[in-house]
């Protein structure tokens, strides 16, 4: 009789740690909480919120107590007492301790969370700079789309990285300035929730220009108060935000507008008439079946004059100043509207779909002036590079949990397109802005890219095996309107892009990762129609080795080793002011990122990248790739909460890299620093923001161009620059209520 009753008690004891519990995170205001980790105080079981907040653990029953951490919220224990549990979090300091290494391919964007609670942005330069390894130059005083640099790729303004705001898509294809032009600068930075990132070509929901890495920036679906600010720095510069709660503290709902504008004349002789305005609408809710859906709108409108790139011979002989010019009509205007839906909805406890569809008109127009009178010595080399455009898209993503044979198997399902409708794609020889002296090229552009993809995580416990497929068909059709008669030159492409990933988590303190994959970026519609639809989408072959890891409790430590080849690099072309196709390459490197908290409210970070960039068919000593930076760093101390104050001190240091194939012409590397503290008393915040804080002479994007001014009877080549803005201080001051 006592041995029965021994095996009972071990089969309900077997019984109960058999169950599963399901349940959601929440914050105080009813909304979901993402990424919250869960673990049972008695069989140590544990499982992480999805992004509905919504969680499933096993072996866990009535009176379990589950041990709720969540970044930004404090600490909760909580006592299951029935079959559906939905557990509310506190909002809490910062803790770095907190932090879990999640059993996930994108584990390292806690990192980016980091960052953005503990060095909030502050303009729309400093949103780009929350990348770990990611550099920016601006050459057009904020007008243009931002220079960038990751991973041994000088990228231009976004040949070789995908980025996306709420799921639509920022790059520009076949675009007038460049290929995959990417203008970030209609995202308010005080709306930006969170920044999802990735290095290489492993991702199989990311496809174009996806090589170096990708950004997805998402919107805060709802603001916790309004606020307006205002700021107002040297050089004339004025800036003005609002944020505006519509609908209060609702759980259910919320909705918001947010507007920015700015003026400056920036540190130029000749005076830059910069000014932009923003306008953001967004409504959000949650739906009685836990749905979450969205709806926003924005306007984004620029314009500017510019100095262009200033050749390097006129300052040293003290012909004009760093900050003068050559040709001062240069500048531009353009403007961005955008519409788009998500729906996010749950099917079942293990299934879910995500949607968004979105569409946006696009102008732009740009005068430039590279070579100054090297092709034209009367009227000098003026372009103008300019275009009408629509974008129409929709993606999709059906996401499921299962078991094969005892194994944890999650799927991701994803389709989608994007269309662009572009008219007069132009690039014109102009004098002063107003006269058009030749059209040399015009015509309408009309690129497809549907794409779908298959993502599989195997989870054998502490290994999941990552293997993905990816398909993408292009259409490619251009109309030249300088031709006499009507013809539409066609391509068509598919490309396959498989990926495979093995993440190994041995705890929540270590985490090793290989990662492989094969992407590609797209070329320009005009480049494809003109070589007949040869490369129309070269093949970019990626691996990563790396770990990440939490030795101390406030301490992580990312590493990785990685190589990328590309089947085909983009080479900028100065008097045409476009970028052409050029060789293979190969880059190899290290990356390392440290982010460390001394204590409750001083936080350090620290990024550094070394990478080998050389194209392969060229031979030794003529195959650099120009402009490819080989180390960078970035890094710095921010306090939070200390007494009202916050803030901190911050660096980045570009090395001296090469200019052209053979290293005879080198742009300068520099090291910058920045400066701001912020105080808040009640509903008041000050602050001082300071850019270069120890007044730098540093050149902020830099080409090898061959010139030739009007007093010259022969061309030179060498460096031409932008400079980078000198000592600069602004005040703001912001009012919440």
């Amino acid at each position: 009789m006592k041995n029965i009753f021994v095996i009972l008690v071990a089969f309900f004891g077997m019984t109960s740690y058999s169950q599963i519990q399901k349940g959601k995170v929440i914050d105080m205001d009813g909304n979901p909480i993402e990424n919250a980790y869960l673990i049972n105080t008695t069989t140590e079981t544990h499982a992480h919120t999805d992004e509905f907040g919504m969680f499933s653990i096993d072996k866990t029953g009535l009176e379990s107590v589950l041990r709720v951490t969540a970044l930004g919220y404090k600490k909760t224990s909580f006592t299951v007492t029935s079959s559906e549990v939905v557990i509310s979090v506190e909002s809490d300091s910062f803790r770095l301790n907190e932090v879990v290494i999640q059993a996930k391919l994108s584990a390292m964007n806690v990192i980016s969370k980091i960052d953005l609670q503990t060095t909030p942005v502050n303009s729309s330069q400093e949103i780009l700079r929350k990348v770990p390894g990611l550099f920016i130059g601006q050459h057009a005083g904020g007008g243009k789309a931002e220079q960038i640099f990751l991973r041994g790729f000088d990228i231009d303004h976004g040949t070789d990285i995908a980025i996306s705001v709420d799921g639509m898509p920022v790059n520009m294809v076949s675009h007038a300035h460049g290929q995959g032009y990417a203008d970030l600068h209609f995202v308010i930075p005080e709306t930006v929730e969170k920044i999802d990132f990735g290095k290489g070509t492993y991702y199989a929901n990311k496809g174009d220009f996806a090589t170096a890495g990708y950004v997805a920036f998402q919107t805060k679906d709802k603001l916790e108060n309004s606020s307006i600010g205002l700021e107002i720095g040297q050089f004339n510069t004025l800036r003005t935000v609002g944020m505006f709660n519509l609908l209060g503290n609702q759980k259910k709902q919320s909705a918001y507008i947010a507007t920015e504008y700015i003026l400056t004349d920036g540190p130029f002789d000749s005076p830059q008439n910069f000014n932009r305005i923003n306008l953001l609408g967004k409504y959000s809710a949650i739906l009685q079946d836990n749905s979450k859906f969205s709806i926003s709108a924005s306007r984004f409108s620029s314009k500017w004059d510019a100095s262009g790139q200033i050749p390097h011979r006129l300052v040293d002989n003290g012909t004009i100043s760093r900050f003068g010019s050559v040709d001062d009509t240069e500048g531009g205007n353009t403007s961005r509207t955008n519409f788009n839906i998500s729906l996010s909805k749950p099917i079942n406890e293990n299934t879910f779909i995500k949607a968004n569809a979105f569409y946006s008109k696009y102008e732009f127009e740009l005068y430039s002036n590279f070579t100054f009178f090297l092709e034209d010595p009367i009227n000098g080399d003026q372009i103008r590079q300019k275009e009408n455009r629509n974008i129409y898209g929709m993606n999709a993503e059906l996401n499921k949990k299962t078991k094969l044979n005892d194994v944890n198997l999650s799927l991701q399902y994803g389709v989608g397109f994007r269309a662009d409708a572009t008219t007069d794609t132009e690039l014109s020889h102009t004098l002063n802005r107003s006269t058009t002296l030749q059209q040399i090229k015009l015509g309408d552009i009309d690129e497809s890219n549907l794409f779908s993809y298959l993502n599989s995580e195997f989870n054998f416990g502490k290994l999941i095996i990552n293997p993905a497929i990816r398909v993408d068909y292009f259409k490619f059709n251009y109309q030249d309107k300088l031709t006499t008669d009507y013809k539409t030159q066609s391509e068509s492409k598919v490309k396959f892009s498989p990926k495979l990933n093995f993440i190994y988590t041995e705890n929540n303190n270590l985490q090793f990762f290989v990662k492989s994959g094969m992407g590609f970026h797209s070329n320009d519609t005009r480049v494809v129609v003109q070589n007949s639809g040869k490369q129309i989408l070269p093949t970019a072959i990626g691996t990563d080795v790396g770990t990440i890891w939490k030795p101390f409790p406030k301490l992580i430590v990312n590493s990785a080793l990685w190589y990328l080849y590309l089947e085909q690099e983009f080479v900028y072309v100065g008097d045409a002011g476009i970028i052409e196709p050029s060789g293979k390459s190969k880059r190899m490197g290290f990356d390392l990122a440290l982010r460390y908290q001394l204590n409750d409210w001083l936080y350090f970070d620290a990024d550094a990248n070394y990478t080998y960039a050389r194209s392969i068919d060229e031979p030794r000593g003529q195959n650099y790739i120009p402009l490819a930076p080989d180390f960078t760093t970035t890094g710095g101390l921010s306090f939070q909460k200390l007494n009202g104050f916050s803030g901190g001190v911050r660096y980045r240091y570009l090395k001296s890299r090469p200019a052209n194939e053979d290293n005879s012409i080198v742009a300068k590397g520099y090291f910058v620093s920045d400066f701001n503290i912020n105080y808040k008393v009640k509903n008041i915040s000050f602050g001082i923001v300071i850019d270069n804080l120890f007044n730098t002479k540093w050149n902020e994007t830099q080409f090898a161009t061959e010139s030739r001014l009007q007093n010259e009877s022969a061309s030179v080549e060498e460096i031409h620059f932008t400079p980078g803005t000198p000592f600069y201080a602004k005040g703001k001051i912001t009012y919440t209520f």
